[in-house]
């Protein structure tokens, strides 16, 4: 008998463990950071997209940061489970959560604009709130998101 009452316990504790991850909100403040700037985690489970030190070169476009922005911000739109966190892509630095569809585990994606010698640079620090691992969620939606950014611009 003492079972159900222990099975009943654990159950509940799940389900408040899995209404937090899913309804946590996300600090501003730790999330919104520069990806020029940005400190790479101890865990595997980010995807820095940055000149010199990121898992792969900054994205570019020849094409003004005006444009660039419009189109990042309709890319951001169209992914499932989306939200703008702080800043705009208009203003050039702008974080997005996505959110996964089953759990609703929350990934943060910082973006900033930069314009230089007649192109916009895009540097991405997207990496996920909970686990050690991201099982290559992180690398997978910034090459979606910079492929559909260059289809949106013709480049």
């Amino acid at each position: 008998m003492r079972l159900i009452p222990f099975l009943f316990i654990v159950a509940l504790l799940a389900l408040t463990g899995l209404l937090y991850i899913r309804l946590a909100p996300m600090q501003v403040g730790r999330w919104h950071v520069d990806p020029l700037t940005a400190t790479r985690p101890a865990t595997p489970n980010a995807y820095l997209l940055r000149d010199a030190d990121g898992d792969a070169p900054a994205a570019r476009f020849d094409v003004p940061l005006p444009q660039v922005a419009a189109a990042l911000e309709q890319v951001a739109a169209a992914a499932p489970r989306t939200v703008t966190l702080a800043g705009s892509a208009a203003g050039g630095f702008v974080t997005y959560v996505q959110r996964s569809r089953l759990m609703g585990y929350p990934d943060a994606i910082s973006i900033r604009l930069t314009h230089e010698d007649g192109t916009t640079r895009v540097s991405v620090f997207s990496r996920s709130r909970y686990g050690r691992s991201d099982l290559g969620v992180n690398q997978a939606r910034v090459t979606r998101w910079m492929a559909a950014l260059a289809a949106r611009l013709g480049s």
